[in-house]
């Protein structure tokens, strides 16, 4: 039971901190202006409650004087700034350090007294006051407020009147709490007149232990500052916060309609009614067992077909016929079940995205650069998983176009550019498929700097490299251990390089392309499939053996005569509109025995990846259909140019083909 509870704690921990941090960033920019000092109050004295609850004390110590801190900014005690922001960001990060350590099982690795002492002694060189303590929670106090009172609210801001709720608590050093509280409320009703009280001031236990936290409701002509100061004199009152009533938020019904109530109570419960979120959390496992079912339900339906089409070779009775409508039928379903399944795995990229804002922040600050981000697209769809393998490279994509791409500001204004530097991430869907930009407006690539960087490291010869064209140089970006960058940073230039970034995204089947112009900028291009678990394939058969090929790698399917083919450098090529296409003898990259007869006639199918082409050579075309992709399991391992497998409708088994692999090792082979 303990581990469903810590499960639910984690879900919402992550929600609350990625909550905090677009937070703190419209704090930064807006100031106290908006609600965003609200919502971060909200957060830490969300995550402080379920953090006690679950034992987490360190978590529950660090969010607890957050809440201090951030109590102090919105009862206007403190106003934002520079140094206050980068308190919270550092506070949250230690917030993320603390989730690291539940998820692992680790404790009391992360030291934040620091981080603690900051928080408690923020602005004490100009403040003369201990940061406050804890406040009640809103939400368990409005909702209890009745209709009458309501009302009464309504009739007071007719008046002119400020309505003001006030939030203390009474130190825990007071020995008669009940009747202290009610010396604090007749103090405040000597200004004015108490609305409503939280709790009930005659359920109070007299002499309770601990601290007690009230709430006034408060209605006269005291503007903020005087309740404040009234309420901060008082004996045995601690973390006194006064805000003033906003209308909506306790739901207040105008006056100026006395006929309307009950229909807009209606109006209002029945739109709250349909306004319910209308979701479930399920856990990923489930999603995944459901997946595989129904790729087994695939595979099924392709054996029913199968064996339909085989028995209708062999009867010509009305059996084999209901067995085809059942089989048509059964397809329908399967593909409804299965595209059900699909969108419930889907989830909107923006999760993703919503990391960025700070990561840009903060690596812009360090590099002393100005950079404008928008992002666009973020309601966008993927499935999880590649949600989840995206990241990496995305991210570094985006460092190194803040590092490498956008100029200083300095830099920017010389040539005649805005000191701020604008970086793009967008995703749409296209073509059935995800795609993702990551644009900069920063200095771009220089193609003859990229050649001069291949030569000096040994990747290529000064007469290779004249060769080049300017896509081929500027290509140059994905070859393993290439790197521009002059000085290794913290940010990148690191001997991570772009090519360990194409190959994470062609593992997921996707493709990487780029666009720049020198001086304009660059544009990173990537392509992603929907999802992993079940693609569009082509069955071919290569020396007795079935193998399937995906339909998103290939380009086209040509026959020619043999004699076509022609011999370059020992690789045998093909001349297609103008363009040289290696061509390929799948049974010798896999060793497998040939069957020694010579055809006049070839099937080629030139695959493709990015702008490499390549012609694979194939006994039979088959045709085409859906494929749910199996691993080949540890025992086999890794098999260079095979994805995974699949069963087909006879009940054998398929393999399925890594173009990306293939190109690579037939180039390799080349040089």
């Amino acid at each position: 039971m303990l581990s469903e509870y810590k499960e639910v704690f984690m879900e919402e921990l992550d929600e609350q901190l990625q909550l905090m941090d677009d937070e703190i960033l419209k704090l930064e920019q807006e100031g106290d202006k908006g609600d965003a000092v609200q919502s971060l109050f909200r957060a830490a004295h969300t995550l402080k409650g379920s953090s006690a609850a679950m034992g987490f004390d360190t978590m529950k110590q660090l969010t607890h004087e957050m809440e201090h801190l951030l109590d102090q900014v919105r009862s206007h005690q403190l106003t934002v700034s520079a140094p206050l922001i980068d308190l919270l960001f550092q506070s949250l990060d230690n917030l993320k350090l603390l989730k690291l350590e539940i998820m692992e099982g680790e404790e009391n690795l992360t030291d934040i007294s620091g981080c603690v002492y900051d928080l408690q002694h923020f602005g004490h060189a100009t403040e003369d006051m201990m940061p406050g303590p804890e406040l009640v929670s809103e939400p368990l106090i409005k909702p209890q407020i009745s209709m009458d009172n309501r009302l009464k609210v309504s009739e007071c801001l007719e008046q002119q009147l400020q309505v003001n709720w006030i939030f203390l608590r009474i130190s825990a050093s007071c020995f008669i709490k009940g009747a202290r509280a009610y010396v604090i409320q007749m103090s405040l009703a000597e200004c004015g007149e108490i609305l409503y009280t939280s709790p009930d001031l005659g359920e109070l236990d007299e002499q309770g232990e601990g601290e007690l936290e009230l709430a006034f409701l408060h209605a006269g002509d005291c503007d903020v500052e005087k309740l404040y100061s009234l309420a901060s004199g008082l004996m045995d009152v601690e973390n006194v916060v006064v805000e003033p009533v906003q209308p909506e938020e306790i739901a207040i019904l105008p006056v100026s309609s006395p006929t309307l109530p009950k229909e807009l109570e209606q109006t209002e419960s029945s739109s709250a009614v349909k306004s319910k979120p209308q979701t479930i959390r399920v856990s990923v496992e489930r999603l995944e067992h459901l997946m595989n079912l129904v790729g087994e339900l695939v595979i099924d339906q392709t054996r029913i077909h199968q064996v339909e089409q085989i028995q209708r070779r062999r009867f010509a009775d009305d059996s084999v016929t209901d067995l085809a409508h059942i089989s048509d039928h059964l397809s329908r379903v399967i593909g409804d079940l299965q595209d059900s399944v699909m969108k419930a795995r889907m989830l909107p990229i923006e999760q993703l995205f919503n990391r960025f804002p700070r990561m840009i922040r903060d690596l812009s600050r360090g590099l002393g650069k100005d950079i404008d981000l928008l992002i666009e697209g973020k309601d966008t769809e993927l499935d999880r998983t590649l949600i989840e393998e995206i990241s990496d490279p995305l991210i570094h994509l985006i460092r190194n176009a803040v590092d490498h791409g956008i100029e200083t500001p300095d830099a920017r204004a010389a040539k005649g550019k805005s000191p701020t530097g604008k970086l793009m991430i967008r995703a749409a869907h296209e073509d059935n498929q995800v795609v993702i930009y990551v644009k900069d407006d920063g200095a771009g690539i220089d193609p003859a700097r990229m050649k001069s960087s291949a030569i000096s490291k040994g990747l290529l010869t000064a007469e290779e490299a004249e060769a080049l064209s300017k896509r081929d140089a500027v290509e140059l970006i994905f070859r393993p251990g290439f790197s521009t960058a002059s000085v290794v940073s913290d940010v990148s230039g690191r001997g991570v390089g772009m090519d360990i970034v194409k190959s994470h995204i062609e593992k997921m089947n996707g493709l990487i392309d780029i666009e720049t112009e020198l001086g304009s900028g660059t544009q990173f291009k990537i392509k992603l499939p929907l999802t992993l678990a079940i693609i569009e394939g082509l069955l071919v058969k290569i020396t007795g053996q079935t193998f399937i090929i995906p339909m998103s790698n290939i380009a086209e399917i040509v026959r020619v005569k043999a004699e076509e083919l022609v011999k370059l450098r020992g690789q045998s090529v093909l001349l297609l509109r103008n363009q040289v296409i290696p061509v390929s003898w799948i049974h010798e990259h896999f060793k497998i025995a040939s069957q020694e007869h010579h055809k006049s006639q070839l099937s080629l199918v030139i695959v493709g990846s990015a702008e490499k082409r390549l012609a694979l050579v194939v006994d039979e075309l088959i045709g085409n259909q859906e494929i749910v992709i199996k691993s080949l399991g540890s025992y086999i391992g890794k098999v260079n140019g095979i994805a995974g497998g699949t069963i087909l409708g006879d009940g054998s088994v398929a393999l399925i083909m890594e173009i990306s692999a293939l190109i690579n090792h037939i180039s390799e082979k080349k040089q």
